[in-house]
């Protein structure tokens, strides 16, 4: 049986390692479990391992804001302690906490 072990949990701030976007996790797949489609979207050699965790983000850029797939090898810890402005970051998780992370609980249905 395999069993994944996701390395960032929900609530935490991360950035993608090579594209120029962050956001909050809001959700976590054990496994790739998006379309076909989706995964031959992505450039071949670019595409990531399916049998690692993939986070889904409330996520931002200079430009604008989205929910991204992401894979754990793709992610990376984001220190800077900045909120994220996602407007649904405040809606689904209420105000940063200390130490640069969202918290869940009530605002989570």
């Amino acid at each position: 049986m395999l069993t994944a072990s996701a390395k960032f949990t929900v609530g935490q701030v991360v950035r993608h390692r090579v594209h120029p976007f962050r956001g909050v996790i809001f959700d976590v797949d054990p496994t790739f479990s998006n379309t076909d489609e989706w995964w031959e979207s992505i450039p071949e050699e670019n595409r990531p391992d399916k049998n690692q965790p993939f986070y889904h983000l409330l996520a931002e850029n200079e430009t604008s804001y989205y929910v991204a797939y992401v894979s754990e090898q793709n992610l990376v810890r984001d220190d800077s302690g900045e909120p994220v402005d996602h407007p649904e970051v405040a809606e689904m998780f209420g105000p940063m906490l200390e130490g640069g992370h969202y918290g869940i609980g009530s605002h989570l249905h």
